[in-house]
């Protein structure tokens, strides 16, 4: 193809692009149904073994803790050795947190579980790096998209959580086994099934990010920015570039919103009498906004612009909190809330994602998303020590309005600087 021909209108997808992404996304399938066992089961787990509903959010923090403790380093090793390695070391922690964290019930121990849930956050936040190996094989202008392609492997895998979750909660009350445990047992089959999948991943994308021209002839990447690779990346950096910085604070503050809701919707519906598969189904349906519509996302977030998608993503979760907290445990009307909830995260976490990736080299990505992956770590830690004590002592209201709250800031940011923005544009005209 002649180098003046490349363009996003004539852009075609390798071969050898196209298997890697195929089995990143099976990969994803295979392991997400993990991340809706902490979620779905997590807060009723810790008021099983604590008996405190001031508790509930510990499940959440706990998820948050290992994300902020392991999404850097495990950046660093994708940075610095691929990204393959990262992602198989994230699968093996996830496996054996999993069978910890079903352990516990059945030691009815709360540290148990603190040490299970932990171990397997930090393995999923490895296993987050499959996204920064989608940035690393597409060139910019269909970078979000493939995102999208990655986190619809999420979305195959929404069918394995509920079967397993209702086929265990029948098996488990026949039998006499505790139904809180038993689908985490079922969990490695999918993990390693996960890992075969990886391991057929070559060349590694890091090398394809690097050499991104050998696979799309005719491409020519922007030039590097100075001192930007391996020992000169300095994350402070990141917070000084108003894109990066905005896409961290937008992508933090749906993080932050998502959180809580996934503590009140489980226990809403639980207060209000739903069983443990239609709480499940009431996550599918979360789960379902946070992926089913990541592609076409992406490719609004390549035509239309990051910001374009990822600030009305923020104000849509900002709604689904509302609805989730404020209708008094209706069923469907939660599941509608926390659905919104999941699309607005998706909008903003692909866009944020596609803009961080955008501002940063391949040899730094890893690294890159790592922090955005701790700011979105840290946020979970706090929001897990003020919703179970707002929980606890002003009910859902209030802890619906904390909610939506958190994800303020990048809105009220966003129009700081659209209305500076104007103001700059005047005086100069003038």
């Amino acid at each position: 193809m002649p180098k003046a021909d490349f363009s996003p209108a004539n852009f075609v997808i390798p071969p050898i692009i196209k298997r890697n992404t195929i089995l990143f996304a099976l990969a994803q399938s295979f392991s997400g149904a993990g991340m809706q066992f902490a979620y779905g089961l997590g807060p009723l787990m810790v008021l099983a073994l604590t008996d405190s509903a001031a508790a509930a959010g510990l499940s959440v923090g706990l998820i948050g803790i290992s994300r902020f403790l392991a999404a850097y380093p495990v950046g660093k090793i994708t940075d610095a050795y691929g990204r393959k390695p990262g992602v198989m070391f994230g699968l093996t922690l996830a496996m054996f947190g999993g069978v910890i964290c079903g352990s516990s019930m059945y030691f009815s121990s709360i540290w148990v579980y603190i040490v299970g849930m932990t171990i397997f956050g930090m393995g999923m936040s490895g296993v987050q790096q499959m996204r920064v190996a989608a940035a690393d094989m597409y060139p910019h202008f269909h970078r979000a998209q493939a995102l999208g392609y990655i986190a619809m492997g999420s979305l195959v895998g929404l069918v394995f959580s509920p079967i397993i979750v209702g086929g265990a909660e029948k098996y488990a009350l026949a039998n006499g086994y505790d139904a809180l445990a038993l689908p985490w047992f079922f969990l490695p089959g999918l993990i390693i099934a996960g890992m075969v999948t990886v391991f057929f991943v070559r060349p590694d994308p890091k090398d394809i990010g690097m050499n991104l021209s050998h696979y799309y002839p005719g491409y020519t990447p922007p030039p590097r920015r100075k001192g930007s690779e391996d020992q000169n990346f300095d994350w402070k950096s990141l917070l000084r570039n108003v894109n990066t910085r905005m896409a961290i604070v937008a992508n933090t503050s749906a993080q932050g919103n998502m959180s809580i809701v996934m503590v009140l919707t489980s226990l809403v519906l639980s207060h209000h009498g739903s069983s443990l598969g239609a709480i499940a189904f009431s996550h599918v349906f979360h789960s379902a906004g946070m992926f089913a519509f990541t592609i076409p996302l992406g490719r609004l977030a390549d035509r239309l612009g990051r910001e374009r998608i990822m600030y009305p993503g923020v104000f849509i979760a900002l709604i689904g909190a509302a609805l989730v907290a404020f209708t008094d445990g209706a069923y469907w009307l939660v599941t509608l809330g926390t659905f919104l909830v999941g699309l607005g995260w998706a909008a903003a976490n692909v866009a944020a994602t596609a803009m961080i990736a955008d501002n940063t080299e391949t040899g730094e990505r890893g690294r890159a998303i790592g922090v955005n992956e701790s700011f979105a770590g840290a946020v979970n830690v706090l929001m897990a020590l003020v919703t179970g004590p707002i929980l606890q002592w002003w009910g859902l209201p209030m802890t619906g309005a904390v909610a939506v709250v958190v994800a303020l800031p990048p809105l009220i940011m966003w129009g700081a600087l659209h209305i500076s923005g104007r103001a700059a544009r005047r005086r100069v005209e003038a």
